[in-house]
């Protein structure tokens, strides 16, 4: 089955918590590439193989998890499970594709030095190629659907435009570029586009999590804002500390894993917490495994120099990096489906959508092809990887973990 048809799913809830954890653990087993391609492989595996959603109400999902703070591709993760198993499975998610880069990480902070060296360099350049084909096979099939005539196309082009050339014309911050074009395109689909009533995936986005539960959620996030510094400073403590700082990080940063960096070195690295090599070969171990970037916050605590350390120090500081990605998804889903639903809402949601597309596909420019082919020290090997990784995911319908893998060995041999 080609990965550009997505029809609307049979099935969108009623699975199981164990049936979440293990198709997840095997996206974090094999998801490399960052936020971007994260999203690519939740597609293809969410909406194009197992249906549990169509593609208007997952670039709905992504377009929601943009705008709230912390790492976007695993709030989409754990809406997707919250959806499917309820909170067991929102959990089972989170676990499934966090743990994997986690316990690397940790291992990592411990001493193991696998991932450095001449011999690593080539198949994590593989991997690097294989996340061009993931990012633009999701962009090409989701612009299928999300922008298939001329104004919605014209919104794309325009979201892809702004995303790449703000940064440097306007001298604005990548994450506000970002969050501006969001916006914009909303405005655009509000005011420009026709009523898209007729064009919708046939399927509520429900979830089974009561109002007074979501407020409740709500609440507590900006609870735990206020009172942990307040804690930390009036305890002194080391675990104390070490919430307080990952929880902000988490809960105040829009723009995934490498936004999230600068914050916590300025924490970290002048405190002495962390030092500022071990923080540097903790980034760098970080490019080289599957899963969401923050699990970087895993190695960090680990090897931080009072308080809790080693895996006592790791858990607290992923416990509370991602505590606030779950406490937003629990408290903002609930009203998700009424909102989306109002006609005023679905013309400006589905001028988002075309934005997304655009912003993937600026995404796909940079930093994915920058990175996974024109930084390569073979570019044109680099690129035959990602043509290759993309005819074999595209047009044969390879498992993607299993054109991950195969990317990362031809890299170790080739480049």
């Amino acid at each position: 089955m080609s990965t550009s048809d997505s029809p609307a799913p049979s099935v969108a809830s009623g699975g199981t918590a164990r049936e979440v954890f293990v198709v997840f653990l095997r996206l974090g087993l094999t998801s490399f590439g960052g936020p971007v391609a994260h999203l690519g492989y939740f597609r293809d595996a969410f909406v194009v193989r197992r249906r549990w959603l169509g593609d208007r109400t997952y670039a709905d999902l992504v377009a929601l998890c943009q705008f709230l703070p912390g790492p976007a591709s695993s709030q989409v993760g754990m809406a997707i499970g919250l959806r499917r198993a309820g909170i067991g499975g929102l959990l089972a998610a989170w676990a499934g594709f966090t743990l994997p880069s986690a316990v690397l990480l940790v291992a990592f902070a411990y001493g193991v030095t696998a991932f450095g060296g001449d011999a690593g360099s080539g198949w994590i350049g593989g991997l690097k190629a294989a996340a061009v084909a993931v990012v633009a096979q999701a962009v090409l099939g989701m612009a299928r659907t999300l922008a298939p005539d001329a104004r919605r196309a014209t919104i794309t082009g325009a979201a892809a435009i702004a995303t790449l050339l703000a940064p440097s014309v306007l001298g604005l911050p990548v994450v506000l570029s970002q969050v501006g074009v969001i916006v914009l395109s909303g405005v655009a689909g509000l005011l420009w586009l026709s009523d898209p009533a007729d064009d919708r995936d046939d399927e509520p986005f429900t979830v089974p999590v009561r109002r007074p539960v979501a407020v409740a959620c709500l609440a507590v996030f900006g609870a735990l804002l206020v009172a942990l510094p307040l804690l930390a400073a009036a305890t002194g403590g080391g675990a104390a500390r070490l919430v307080d700082i990952f929880y902000r990080a988490g809960s105040l940063v829009f723009g995934g894993g490498h936004v999230v960096l600068p914050l916590l070195e300025a924490e970290l690295v002048p405190s002495g917490l962390v030092g500022h090599d071990q923080f540097l070969a903790g980034y760098g171990a970080a490019q080289a495994v599957p899963g969401p970037l923050f699990t970087f916050a895993g190695y960090l605590g680990a090897v931080t120099t009072s308080g809790p350390t080693g895996i006592a120090g790791a858990t607290i500081a992923l416990l509370a990096i991602f505590v606030p990605s779950a406490l937003l998804v629990v408290g903002a889903l609930p009203f998700w489906e009424r909102l989306r639903g109002a006609p005023r809402a679905r013309r400006a949601l589905t001028g988002v959508n075309a934005g997304v597309v655009g912003l993937l596909a600026a995404a796909l420019y940079d930093p994915v092809f920058t990175q996974g082919v024109l930084a390569a020290g073979e570019p044109l090997v680099a690129l035959a990887l990602a043509i290759g990784a993309y005819v074999a995911l595209a047009k044969w319908s390879a498992p993607p973990w299993a054109v991950v893998i195969a990317a990362g060995l031809l890299g170790w041999v080739v480049l």
